[in-house]
């Protein structure tokens, strides 16, 4: 009859082979799920829109004219001028500033100079 002394072997060959099928059609499937939740966002406490805020503009060519607005200036008045001009805007205001290639980095870094020292704190240099 029967051996009892055989030790019966489990084959678990055919079961790895649907594991790894199914690990592998959910490494496809879960990239491509999304979810979706409804959000009831609040109600905010002011109805009024934002102004837009007046942004001061400034230019100095190779000549080292400064140009803010339609107005032109030169270093010599800069730092007086930039202060009286300053009232007309907030000072959280941004200010761009536009320099020729050609100007030398002390002076384009002088101009910076001024700008901060009259209140304004976001200055952005632009380039092409």
């Amino acid at each position: 009859m029967f051996s009892w002394d055989d030790d019966p072997d489990l084959n678990i060959t055919p079961l790895m082979d649907v594991m790894l099928v199914l690990m592998a059609v959910l490494m496809i499937v879960a990239p491509t799920m999304t979810y979706e939740e409804n959000i009831k966002l609040p109600i905010g406490t002011k109805s009024a829109k934002a102004e837009n805020q007046k942004q001061l503009a400034i230019r100095i060519d190779k000549d080292k004219n400064i140009y803010i607005d339609k107005s032109i200036y030169s270093f010599a008045n800069l730092n007086k001028e930039l202060q009286v001009k300053s009232v007309e805007y907030n000072k959280s205001s941004s200010v761009s500033i536009r320099a020729d290639e050609s100007l030398p980095y002390k002076d384009v870094m002088l101009l910076l100079r001024y700008v901060k020292s009259s209140g304004f704190q976001n200055v952005a240099l632009i380039t092409e």
